[in-house]
């Protein structure tokens, strides 16, 4: 599973994998990976990276850094700032957007690939 954040800075991006973490049953610490560009949590029997791509600066640090090899099967891979590798994910199947509003987020899903279209089929509103 690829998923995408997109938003501002201070959005809410790392706030939301703090509760995608959650709700998967993660009781630890949740870390925003700016500075170390990934964040990895096993639950159960999922592999869960957090990746943070602000600080990329040029293309090939996708190829430098061997991140491709972390996006498996048995993995999700949730994504800050996926417009700064832009055209190297091969398929991504839930894109989100979070952006300031009046009174708090504006939260726009959409899926793009079958497993993007039933996560969202099973998605809770109801802490929303």
């Amino acid at each position: 599973m690829v998923v995408t954040l997109s938003g501002e800075l201070g959005s809410g991006k790392t706030t939301m994998v703090r509760g995608m973490l959650q709700g998967l049953g993660w009781i630890g610490p949740v870390k925003s990976p700016s500075y170390t560009s990934v964040e990895h949590y096993t639950v159960s029997s999922l592999y869960f990276y957090h990746f943070d791509f602000y600080r990329f600066g040029e293309p090939d640090e996708w190829e430098r850094t061997g991140f491709s090899e972390y996006f498996r099967a048995d993995s999700i891979c949730v994504i800050e700032w996926p417009e700064r590798i832009a055209g190297l994910l091969s398929t991504v199947d839930l894109a989100v957007r979070l952006e300031h509003a009046d009174a708090g987020r504006t939260l726009t899903l959409q899926s793009q690939t079958l497993n993007g279209s039933a996560c969202l089929a099973t998605f809770d509103t109801s802490h929303l």
